[in-house]
Parts: structure tokens; C-alpha cells; sequence
């Protein structure tokens, strides 16, 4: 019976991830508009998979429900409505229940579906965290590519568009945006100061900072971009050696996080009885309680120990 209704539950999630998978991508415009006369060549399921898809985010729209930001999921980079991060957390909240199921730990396995909603933050922010770090050690060759561009005699907007061109992703993403920005009339220190904020990049707001006095008092841009592109370089040498000098302090902090998770996962996969009195009396629920706060602290602590700024 219980495997059942483990193998029911695994069959549900396996729904819910195919009508994510099955809905086609989010279109800017309908498709008679791209290409007039062209039949529409969608699946029967595809299309029931579109429809419940696109009711649960205009549901999730109308009572501005949100896991995620749309704010943040642009700074990701990821194309994914609310409706897609909901059918996400739902299928991997039944898949973590079945695993518990089954595994004859139901208790383990509502704790891991209760922590499914934090997966999808968890993700965004380190996919921001990465398009931040990958932004801020392009720069200096995106420096690079608008001096080359302003000693070719283009104007200041034109570098910016083929930086953007020549550069990776996420810096040319940025640099588009600014483009576009400001090929609509918003002001380009405010696009480049947008774009630096977005970004975090103290580096990346001096090149806006310094292109602004350019066009203030004049001179030699490309000159200033590349005194500019030097002293980040340097910055990012010191950088460098800091990051290796911290990474085992780091590394321990990690550790020390992950131990008491670990061991107590241990406990549970070895005899999966023993951790029971920790959730069905109250003083085990109330050691629990001081546990968190407790690792909270130690969390912050270890954080303010490892993060060097300058």
C-alpha cells in the first residue's frame, strides 16, 4: 500500500514537471503577427499544459502572489513566470514527500517539501551572485572594447553598442539595455548608473563616473578609459590574493554549517526511529527552536568573519 501511494505521489510530480516542460515559451507577440497564415502546431497536451499554466499565473497575477521577484529573476537571467517556480516547488514538494514515503520516513520527508519554497530564492540569488562576479571580471575587457571603439572614432553610445556585441553574457546584456535605455531618451549616466547598481560594481559606476566628466569637461576618453582599466586590474590582483587567503576560512565556515544538517541526515537514513522523539514531544521541539536561533548566529558570526571588504 505504501508504495502505492509512493509511486501515486511520484506519478503526480511527474505531471506537474511535463506541463512545465510542455508549455511552449512566453511570446513578446502572438504568432499571426510574426507569421501570418502559419498553422498553429501544438499538441492537444501542449496546449492543455499552455492553458493551466498561463490560468495559474494570471491567478498568482491577480492576488500578486510571487515565490520569486520578477526583479530578481531578471537579475538571474532566467525566463521563468511565477506559474513555472509554482508548478516547480509543487512537484518537488510531492517528490520529497514520496521519497519519504517510501523510504518509511514520512516525518523527513514533510520537513524536506516544507523547505522547498526556499530552493527556488536559494537559486536565484547564487545565479545572481555568479552573473555579479562574471559582470565585474569582464570589465576590464569591456574597458578594452570601448577604448578600441572611441580611438576609431565612434561616439560614445556607438562603443557601448559594440562592446555589447563583442562582449559575453552578462555584460552584454547590460550594455544592450543601456543602448536601449538610452535610444529612448533616458539620460546615459543614468542608464550607466542603473546598470552599475544592477550589477553591485563599485568598478563599473568609476566608468560611469569618469565617462560623465568627459562629457562635462572634454579630453581624451579612451586615454581616461584605460588609466581607468588599469587601476580595476590592480584592484582585481588585490582581490585575488585576499580571495586565497580567506578560501580556508571559508571552506571551515561551510563545514561547520553543514555539520549538524549532515549528521542529523545520518542519524535518520541509519535509524530512521531514533530522531522521532524530536518531533512528537515538546521539549524536542523546543530544542529545535533554540538549535535554529543558535545556528543563526553562529551563521552571522562566521559570515562577518569570512567577508573582507575594501
Amino acid at each position: 500500500m505504501e508504495v502505492m501511494i509512493g509511486s501515486g505521489l511520484i506519478v503526480v510530480a511527474g505531471i506537474a514537471a511535463a506541463i512545465l516542460a510542455l508549455r511552449p515559451g512566453h511570446r513578446a507577440l502572438p504568432l499571426s503577427r510574426r507569421r501570418l497564415e502559419t498553422p498553429d502546431g501544438d499538441s492537444a497536451l501542449g496546449r492543455a499544459a499552455t492553458g493551466a499554466s498561463d490560468a495559474l499565473q494570471g491567478w498568482l497575477a491577480g492576488r500578486k502572489l510571487s515565490i520569486v521577484s520578477p526583479e530578481s529573476l531578471e537579475l538571474a537571467g532566467l525566463r521563468l513566470r511565477q506559474a513555472d517556480i509554482v508548478l516547480l516547488v509543487a512537484a518537488g514538494a510531492v517528490l520529497c514527500i514520496a521519497f519519504g514515503w517510501l523510504s518509511g520516513n514520512l516525518v523527513l520527508g514533510i520537513l524536506l517539501a516544507a523547505l522547498t519554497p526556499v530552493i527556488p530564492r536559494v537559486v536565484v540569488s547564487g545565479r545572481i551572485a555568479r552573473r555579479r562576479k562574471r559582470f565585474n571580471d569582464q570589465l576590464a575587457d569591456t574597458l578594452h572594447l570601448l577604448a578600441g571603439g572611441l580611438r576609431a572614432g565612434h561616439s560614445v553610445l556607438r562603443a557601448i553598442d559594440a562592446a555589447a556585441a563583442e562582449s559575453p553574457q552578462p555584460t552584454a546584456h547590460e550594455m544592450r539595455r543601456v543602448v536601449h535605455e538610452t535610444s529612448l531618451g533616458r539620460d546615459l549616466q543614468a542608464s550607466l548608473e542603473d546598470a552599475a547598481r544592477h550589477m553591485e560594481s563599485q568598478d563599473f559606476l568609476w566608468v560611469a563616473q569618469a565617462i560623465q566628466i568627459n562629457r562635462e569637461v572634454g579630453g581624451n576618453l579612451a586615454d581616461v578609459l584605460d588609466q581607468v582599466n588599469e587601476t580595476i586590474r590592480e584592484r582585481a590582483e588585490i582581490k585575488g590574493h585576499i580571495a586565497a587567503l580567506a578560501a580556508e576560512g571559508k571552506f571551515s565556515a561551510y563545514i561547520l554549517m553543514a555539520l549538524p544538517f549532515g549528521i542529523v541526515l545520518l542519524l535518520m537514513s541509519v535509524n530512521p526511529g531514533y530522531m522521532n522523539v524530536m518531533f512528537t514531544h515538546s521539549l524536542g521541539w523546543v530544542l529545535i527552536g533554540v538549535s535554529v536561533v543558535l545556528m543563526a548566529i553562529g551563521a552571522l558570526w562566521l559570515r562577518k568573519i569570512v567577508t573582507i571588504k575594501f
